[in-house]
């Protein structure tokens, strides 16, 4: 009986390979092509003659490609106009939007850190798209894009905070940052540095505070609560601690941007925290992951996400998601990166040449593992202002972390 079960089975199993292998090139693309028309059948939106998208400036080059190729497969002809990112593009969609005029985009590109804002203001709407394409990118890059449990953009670009370093003076990026800390300590001689962090600012010393075990707002189930602040509990007191006892030994050189670029560029400062933009095409130069905090934990660098949006003045929700949906596929994703340099939040990456090739692209995609969106709620705008005066306290007036810190939270609740 045993055998006659197994040789059934059997049977089946290679009448089930058979099958499998047999299956042609041919019939599987008719069956893609096929679950592609019942997708699109599947809305009872007409097709529109064009659809309009605001990109913005300097990234024309990118989108042009991307856009004809939309209009080729869909038939749907495409518009597009350049715009500054962050203030034009946001005050000409609360401007022409309502007006309908014609004039209002059906797609539109932000920073994620202002969802929260233009969700609340009306000027957006939710991204309705399958698990499989969010499950294309990175989570902290989707995780960036939700607000109030629903998805309001597609991640296109990707950037956190990388450790620079100066090849001649530095042979290899240290791993943690108690060995960069005597590095330091042994570079430092009149106006040589070893490394530079602009600690005094919130957004760079979130990374420390944060990877000891604070965090700005409470995440509850997805949720952020802003009530539950963590900026000043015993992790964050402990990473403003260690962020002044580089102060205090003098190991962190003073000046603005432009000073300190021209030390790098002289051959006096060995290494900075930097977004991963400055000084790439130089030879002398290596970029690699933030090194490693003394508690063994990685430093929890902000990350910034731009998204595609769909407005909630288009008259064509459907194909304008279509449209999102195209511009952040894998292939148009790994384009964009070809054209603009800007590393994309697909998964995909990683088994990339071109990414893993590039030393730059390759430093940010490890740092991203380990970065936190910047929080797209609007209680946010109230967090910068405050904690930036308590870390210009602590790192030159050289207040108590403790006390600072305390005062910072005390504020941000009393503001919001």
């Amino acid at each position: 009986m045993k055998k006659l079960i197994f040789h059934l089975f059997m049977s089946m199993f290679l009448i089930v390979i058979v099958s499998a292998c047999g299956s042609s090139p041919d019939l599987e693309n008719e069956v893609v092509k096929e679950n592609k028309k019942k997708e699109d059948e599947a809305s009872n939106e007409a097709k529109p003659e064009k659809l309009i998208i605001w990109e913005e400036k300097g990234k024309a080059d990118a989108l042009k490609p991307v856009i004809e190729a939309f209009e080729k497969e869909y038939g749907i002809k495409v518009e597009h106009e350049e715009l500054e990112i962050a203030s034009e593009m946001y005050e000409r969609l609360r401007r022409d939007g309502p007006i309908g005029n014609g004039k209002a985009p059906d797609v539109v590109t932000f920073s994620h850190e202002k969802v929260g804002q233009i969700v609340k203001e009306g000027l957006i709407q939710e991204v309705k798209v399958n698990d499989e394409v969010l499950n294309a990118f990175i989570e902290p890059s989707i995780r960036g894009e939700i607000y109030q449990d629903k998805v309001f953009g597609l991640p296109k670009s990707v950037t956190t905070s990388v450790f620079i370093y100066n090849k001649k003076l530095m042979a290899k990026a240290p791993e943690t940052m108690n060995d960069l800390y005597k590095m330091a300590r042994k570079l430092r001689k009149g106006n040589v540095h070893g490394y530079y962090a602009d600690w005094k600012d919130f957004h760079d010393s979130y990374g420390v505070m944060a990877g000891m075990g604070g965090y700005i707002f409470k995440d509850k189930n997805g949720k952020l609560d802003p009530s539950d602040i963590g900026l000043n509990n015993k992790g964050a007191i402990k990473g403003a601690a260690y962020i002044q006892k580089w102060y205090r030994a003098g190991l962190i050189p003073e000046g603005d941007k432009a000073a300190i670029e021209k030390l790098f560029i002289q051959g006096k400062l060995a290494s900075f925290m930097s977004d991963g933009t400055s000084f790439t095409e130089r030879k002398d130069t290596g970029t690699a992951p933030m090194p490693e905090l003394p508690n063994g934990q990685p430093m929890k660098t902000l990350l910034k996400i731009k998204g595609w949006h769909v407005t909630a003045f288009t008259k064509h929700p459907y194909w304008s998601t279509k449209l999102v949906e195209y511009l952040t596929n894998d292939d148009n994703a790994m384009q964009r990166y070809d054209l603009t340099g800007e590393v994309p939040p697909n998964k995909s990456i990683k088994h990339n040449a071109a990414i893993n090739e590039n030393e730059r692209a390759q430093a940010l995609s490890i740092q991203l593992q380990y970065a936190e969106p910047v929080p797209n709620i609007p209680e946010m705008n109230k967090v910068w202002g405050p904690m930036n005066s308590a870390m210009d306290e602590i790192t030159t007036q050289k207040a108590k972390p403790k006390r600072a810190l305390h005062k910072a939270v005390k504020t941000i609740k009393k503001e919001r």
